[in-house]
C-alpha cells in the first residue's frame, strides 16, 4: 500500500482556449500566486461553515489573501519546521495555531495509515441522502468525484451551477471581428451577472457561471445538430419509426428548443414524428428547462412533443428498443474517473483512494488490487486498442532503470485518470438503448490541468475570477472537475462494448458539414462558430 498527501495550490489563472465551461471573461486575470498551505488554510476556514455562512465568509477572502501575502515569508520559515514527520502522537499536541493545516509534501507526510485502516469505506451512491460532507471515511477517487459533482445537497451541479445565457442571439454579420464578439460577449456575461446580484439583493461572489456552445452559437449551433440528426432520420429509419431523441445534460434547454424549432419550421411532417425526452440528474436544472419550455408561445408549443426525466442515466432501468439518438453533448469531461499509478518496476497498476479524515483534510493512498470496475477498463481497453494507448511512465525499461536510479527517484508513476464511469454510460447504452446512434461532442485537450495522465482541469470561481487549483481532493461542491477525453481510446471502447461503428471528427470539420456558417462569419471573414471549441471533437454512431 502506497500513500500520497494531496497538496491543493492555487495558480495563476491564464489565458486558454474557449471550452464549455469556461468562466467568462477570458482575459488574462491573475490572482497572486502564494504557497500551497496558506491559501488551502484560508479556503478550508472560509467553507468550515454552513453553506450560507461560507457565503458571507468568502466576501472577506480578499483581506484574506492580503494578509497571507504579508505573511507569506513568516510562513516559508515555519514551513521548515513543519515538514518533519509527524506520528499519530505528535499530531494530538500540535500548537493551536498549526492545527488548521499542515504542510504535506511527498517525501513528509502526516502518517494516516491507522486511519486508512479502521475508516470505512463509502461510495457516492452511499453519501446520496447525507446533507453533510462526509468525514472520517474513505472511498475511490471516482466516487469522490462523483460525491463532488452530483450529491443532490452539497454537489457542485446540484446545488453552485448557473448556466449563462447571452440573451438575444449574437448578430455576428454586422460584428467587425472575432475580438469585437469577444468584447460584446464580456459585456453580455457582466449584464447577466448584474441582474443576478440586484435580483439576490447582494453580490454574489462564489456564484459558479459558465457556458456552452449552444448558448453562444444560439441557434445556429442547435440547428446544425438539427440538420445531422434529421438527415440521418430520413436516410435510416423514416417512415417506419418516430424521431426519437434523448438529451443528456440538456443545462438550460437550449438545444432542445433550437432542435425543435427547426424541425418543426423545415420538415413539418417529421416533426409530427418527433419525441424529445430529457433526462437530466440536476433538480434545479430540470426546472430550469422546464420553464424554458413555457417561457414563450413559441416554446410552448412544444410542450406535447417533450418529457424531462430527472433521473441519473446510471439509476436508467427501461428498456427502450426502439432505434433513437442519444445526444450527449459537453458530457463526457464531467463523468468521474479513477486514478491509477503504476509500479516502475513491474508495470502494475495501484488504484487510488482518497482519505477524508476528521477536519475534512484529504489523503491519498494507492493499492495494487484493483476494484471490478477499474479491472475491467483495463481488460476493455487493453483488448479495444490492442494494446495501443498511452502510459504514464517510459516504455523502456532501460528508461525506467535510469531514472530509477537518480536522487530521490519515485518507485511509482505519474497518476493516470482513467474513465471508469464513461465505460459504464456505454454499458448504459449497450443494454437499455440497442437501437440507438450516439452524437457526442466534447474536449480532446484542455488547458491548466493538474499533473498526470487524461489529468482534469480543477477550477472554481471568486469574484467572476476563475481559480485553478492543482489536485482533484478539493472542498466538494465548489469546484468543477473536468477532464478531456481521448477520443481514440473513447472510440475503441465504445465499439468494443456496443458492437457499433462510429466516426470521429473536429468540432470545426463537423459545423463546417452541417451548420450554415455564413450565419456566424462576422464583416472581417472570421468565424466564432469554428475557430471557438478547435480543443473539441465530435464523435457519432454510423
Amino acid at each position: 500500500m502506497y500513500y500520497t498527501p494531496a497538496d491543493p495550490a492555487i495558480a495563476r489563472t491564464i489565458k486558454k482556449l474557449p471550452t464549455a465551461k469556461t468562466s467568462f471573461p477570458l482575459d488574462v486575470q491573475r490572482l497572486e500566486t502564494m504557497d500551497s498551505p496558506i491559501v488551502a488554510q484560508l479556503f478550508r476556514q472560509l467553507f468550515r461553515h454552513p453553506a450560507c455562512q461560507s457565503r458571507r465568509n468568502l466576501a472577506t477572502l480578499s483581506s484574506c489573501l492580503q494578509h497571507g501575502r504579508r505573511i507569506q515569508h513568516q510562513h516559508q520559515q515555519q514551513r521548515r519546521h513543519m515538514a518533519s514527520r509527524h506520528t499519530r502522537g505528535a499530531k494530538q499536541g500540535l500548537p493551536e495555531k498549526e492545527s488548521h493545516w499542515q504542510q504535506r509534501t511527498e517525501l513528509f507526510a502526516l502518517d494516516m495509515t491507522d486511519e486508512y485502516k479502521s475508516y470505512p469505506t463509502v461510495t457516492a451512491n452511499d453519501l446520496r441522502s447525507r446533507r453533510e460532507r462526509p468525514r472520517k471515511v474513505k472511498m475511490l477517487m471516482r466516487d469522490f468525484i462523483e460525491d463532488s459533482l452530483y450529491n443532490p445537497h452539497y454537489g457542485y451541479f446540484s446545488k453552485q451551477v448557473v448556466i449563462f445565457s447571452p440573451g438575444e442571439p449574437f448578430d455576428f454579420n454586422a460584428l467587425p471581428d472575432e475580438p469585437a464578439f469577444h468584447a460584446e460577449l464580456g459585456r453580455r456575461y457582466t449584464e447577466f451577472e448584474d441582474a443576478l446580484d440586484a435580483k439576490e439583493g447582494r453580490v454574489d461572489e462564489t456564484r459558479q457561471l459558465w457556458h456552452t456552445p449552444t448558448e453562444l452559437f444560439r441557434p445556429y449551433y442547435g440547428e446544425a445538430v438539427a440538420r445531422y440528426l434529421m438527415s440521418n432520420y430520413v436516410m435510416s429509419t423514416y417512415p417506419y419509426h418516430d424521431l426519437i431523441i434523448y438529451e443528456m445534460g440538456a443545462g438550460r434547454g437550449t438545444l432542445m428548443l433550437n432542435v425543435l424549432d427547426y424541425i418543426r419550421d423545415i420538415e413539418p411532417a417529421v416533426y409530427d414524428r418527433t419525441k424529445y425526452k430529457i433526462i437530466e440528474i440536476s433538480p434545479s436544472l430540470a426546472a430550469l428547462q422546464n420553464s424554458q419550455l413555457l417561457a414563450t408561445a413559441a416554446s410552448r408549443g412544444h410542450a406535447a412533443k417533450v418529457e424531462i426525466i430527472n433521473k441519473s442515466i446510471f439509476d436508467w432501468d427501461a428498456r427502450v428498443p426502439s432505434p433513437c439518438f442519444f445526444l450527449a453533448m459537453e458530457v463526457f469531461d464531467n463523468f468521474a474517473h479513477d486514478v491509477l499509478r503504476y509500479d516502475l518496476d513491474t508495470e502494475e497498476p495501484l488504484q487510488g483512494t482518497v482519505l477524508i479524515d476528521g477536519h475534512g483534510d484529504f489523503y491519498e493512498f494507492y493499492e495494487p488490487a484493483l476494484d471490478p470496475v477499474a479491472a475491467r477498463y483495463l481488460r476493455v481497453r487493453h483488448a479495444a486498442t490492442g494494446g495501443k494507448y498511452r502510459v504514464p511512465y517510459p516504455t523502456s525499461r532501460a528508461a525506467r532503470w535510469l531514472r530509477g536510479q537518480l536522487p530521490l527517484a519515485p518507485n511509482l508513476s505519474d497518476a493516470e485518470y482513467v474513465p471508469t464511469r464513461l465505460m459504464q454510460f456505454f454499458d448504459v447504452l449497450e443494454k437499455h438503448f440497442p437501437a440507438h446512434r450516439l452524437v457526442t461532442s466534447d474536449f480532446h485537450t484542455l488547458p491548466d490541468a493538474v499533473r498526470g495522465l487524461n489529468s482534469p482541469v480543477v477550477q472554481t470561481r471568486y469574484q467572476r475570477r476563475t481559480v485553478p487549483v492543482s489536485t482533484p481532493l478539493v472542498h466538494q461542491g465548489y469546484f468543477d472537475i473536468l477532464f478531456p477525453t481521448d477520443f481514440r481510446v473513447t472510440e475503441a471502447v465504445y465499439r468494443a462494448i456496443t458492437g457499433k461503428l462510429t466516426r470521429v471528427v473536429g468540432h470545426e470539420a463537423f459545423m463546417r458539414s452541417w451548420a450554415y456558417v455564413e450565419d456566424t462569419r462576422t464583416r472581417s471573414g472570421e468565424n466564432p462558430l469554428l475557430s471557438w471549441y478547435r480543443n473539441a471533437s465530435v464523435m457519432v454512431t454510423v
